[in-house]
């Protein structure tokens, strides 16, 4: 399994995540949203990425792949730790 992470910067929240995710043997890749490559990126996965009350995208956003397909997607550090829990 291995993760994306798509981010901001001075983002608490994104920082929190990536923290967790450190304490983890997992690989991954973080994307900053703030840079175009990030951006184009992300519309790969805009079929599976969670929307807020008014269509926005969630930032931060943990994709979870394994086989080249998202298992998991999370977007807040309880999340994440709920996730890791069940699979540990």
């Amino acid at each position: 399994m291995k993760y994306l992470i798509f981010t901001y910067p001075n983002c608490p929240k994104c920082d929190s995540l990536k923290r967790i995710l450190q304490g983890t043997d997992l690989q991954g890749e973080e994307y900053n949203l703030s840079e175009k490559e990030s951006k184009i990126k992300i519309r790969d996965y805009l079929n599976v990425i969670k929307r807020d009350d008014r269509g926005g995208i969630r930032i931060p956003v943990v994709l979870m792949i394994k086989d080249d397909e998202t298992q998991n997607v999370i977007n807040s550090p309880q999340e994440l730790r709920d996730w890791l829990q069940s699979e540990g």
